[in-house]
C-alpha cells in the first residue's frame, strides 16, 4: 500500500485495511487538532487508489474490514465514492463493513438517497468528531459547524442505516466552560441517538494551535480530578431514546468506562463517583500517551 504523509483511524479499526483516498483534512482548522496541520488537503487520483486496492488483494488472502482515509474522505462526492466502493466490493467480497471519517459538513451536503447509496454500497460506519455540544465551545475551537448540524447529520446518517461513532474531547471547555461543556455535551449525545459515543480527554501538544493559548493563559487545562467531576456532569444530562454503546477508554482517558446508555447510566456514574472520591484510581499522566 502506498500512502502519503501520516495515517490516522480510529481504535476500532486497528486491525482493516486502511485505503488513502484523500489526503489531510479539507477543513483543517480546528484549534486542538494537529493531525493534518503538516498536509495540503488534496484527492488522490483515482487511478492510483483502484491500484492501491488491486495491490492489496495481492497481498492479503483475507480482509473482514476497510477503513478509508484520510480526514473526511465523505466529503468526495457519490459518484467517485462508488467507484472505490465498486472495486472493493469486486475484489473484496469476504469484507463485512467499510468505515470511514466524515464531518458533519460532508453527511449534510448529501441527499437522504444518497447516503442510503453508500450503505448499499458497503459503507457501514461513518466516524464523525464533534468534540463539544456548547455552541461557544465550538465557536472557540473553530469546529465550523453548530451544534444543530451536528445532531442532524447524526441523526440523517443513522436514518439511512449508516451507524456513527461520534467522538467528544472531556476538557475541551477547560476550566471557564466546563459545566457548559458537560451539560451541552449531554444534551447533544440524548438528541443525536448514536449508534457509538466515545470521549478522548485533551492532552497538549506543542503542533496544536491551542497551545499558544494555554502557554499565554488564555486557555486553562483541567486537572485529572476536574475531567472526572467534568464527565460525571456530562452523563448525569446523557439520555439517548436508542442504545448507545458508551466508551471512554481511549489512551488519553483518566479512568476508563465502559457501558451502554441509558441501561448502565447509574453503574457509570458510581464508577466515576468511585474515582472522585479515590485519585489513585486515575490513570498516571506518564501512561496518557498516543
Amino acid at each position: 500500500m502506498r500512502y502519503e504523509g501520516n495515517i490516522y483511524r480510529p481504535p476500532s479499526e486497528a486491525w482493516s485495511l486502511l485505503i488513502q483516498v484523500t489526503v489531510g483534512c479539507s477543513h483543517n482548522k480546528c484549534t486542538f487538532c494537529s493531525m493534518y496541520k503538516d498536509k495540503q488537503f488534496h484527492l488522490r487520483k483515482m487511478e492510483d487508489i483502484l491500484e492501491d486496492i488491486e495491490m492489496a488483494r495481492k497481498t492479503y488472502r483475507s480482509v473482514e474490514k476497510i477503513f478509508i482515509c484520510d480526514g473526511d474522505a465523505m466529503c468526495l462526492s457519490n459518484e467517485k465514492l462508488l467507484i472505490v466502493l465498486g472495486k472493493i466490493n469486486e475484489l473484496f467480497p469476504e469484507c463485512k463493513r467499510v468505515g470511514i471519517y466524515g464531518s458533519a459538513n460532508d453527511i449534510l451536503r448529501k441527499s437522504d438517497e444518497e447516503l442510503v447509496e453508500l450503505k448499499k454500497a458497503g459503507i457501514g460506519i461513518v466516524y464523525l468528531g464533534a468534540e463539544s455540544g456548547n455552541e461557544e465551545v465550538l465557536k472557540a475551537v473553530e469546529k465550523g459547524v453548530t451544534g444543530d448540524q451536528l445532531i442532524e447529520a447524526v441523526q440523517r446518517c443513522e436514518a439511512s442505516g449508516i451507524k456513527c461513532s461520534v467522538t467528544f474531547i472531556s476538557g475541551m471547555g477547560g476550566k471557564k466552560a466546563w459545566k457548559e461543556h458537560a451539560i451541552d455535551t449531554g444534551k447533544m449525545i440524548s438528541k443525536m441517538n448514536a449508534s457509538y459515543v466515545s470521549l478522548l480527554t485533551l492532552m497538549l501538544d506543542p503542533a496544536a494551535p491551542i497551545y499558544d493559548d494555554i502557554q499565554n493563559g488564555d486557555f486553562e487545562l483541567m486537572s485529572a480530578e476536574e475531567i472526572i467531576g467534568e464527565t460525571y456532569l456530562l452523563v448525569q444530562n446523557t439520555n439517548p431514546t436508542k442504545t448507545c454503546v458508551f466508551r471512554s477508554n481511549h489512551a488519553s482517558n483518566y479512568i476508563s468506562l465502559r457501558g451502554n446508555l441509558p441501561q448502565d447510566k447509574e453503574v457509570l456514574l458510581k464508577q466515576l463517583k468511585r474515582a472522585m472520591e479515590d485519585n489513585g484510581l486515575l490513570k498516571d499522566e506518564r501512561f496518557r500517551m498516543l
